[in-house]
């Protein structure tokens, strides 16, 4: 069985506390994950398109993990998108390199589970706001599995910045981990 390529796009993963421990969690496992980072892979923001369709092929599963940036990914992960998944690789004619593969998100949310409602604060739901990831997915034929979400604490907009006093408890980081680490199994 072919490993899971984690593709991991923050652009501070030095000072994130959720993507990081998700990084530390898959890192226990190398023969079960290769944890990708692109802001390491890319410091200069120029994707090797050829290179990282290697990658992809060489692996079975496929998971995007990055932290909801402005209610979308880091601007990284959308250049990724548009050059590796390119025409006559993801899709078209004889785009086939994501057909049938197993693909999913793993992404941390500053803003708290209730606001993501219809009702909440920003009127739609984390899976509508994600709803382009599923669509490129489908699109290149991939069989998109849902995704995986770590809420935070935000009490009003801009309060889960550094230095705010507003930590998560290690412990539900080591849950999250956890659990991260089974819904990836459970593709």
């Amino acid at each position: 069985m072919k490993k899971t390529l984690v593709i991991v796009t923050h652009p501070s993963l030095e000072t994130s506390v959720i993507n990081k421990r998700w990084i530390e969690e898959l890192r226990k496992h190398p023969d079960k994950y290769t944890v990708h980072e692109l802001h390491k892979t890319y410091p200069d923001g120029i994707i090797n398109a050829a290179q990282e369709q290697q990658l992809v092929e060489a692996h079975g599963n496929l998971v995007l993990q990055f932290p909801v940036y402005w209610f979308n990914c880091p601007p990284l992960l959308k250049t990724w998108l548009d050059e590796v998944l390119a025409y006559g690789w993801a899709y078209g004619s004889k785009g086939d390199k994501l057909k049938n593969r197993k693909a999913a998100l793993a992404v941390s949310a500053g803003i708290k589970k209730e606001d993501y409602r219809e009702e909440g604060r920003y009127r739609y739901t984390l899976g509508q706001l994600l709803a382009p990831f599923e669509t490129t997915f489908l699109y290149c034929g991939a069989d998109y599995r849902s995704f995986f979400a770590f809420y935070g604490t935000e009490e009003k907009p801009g309060g889960n910045e550094p230095g705010t006093g507003i930590e998560t408890p290690a412990g539900l980081l080591d849950q999250s981990a956890q659990a991260y680490l089974r819904f990836i199994d459970s593709l």
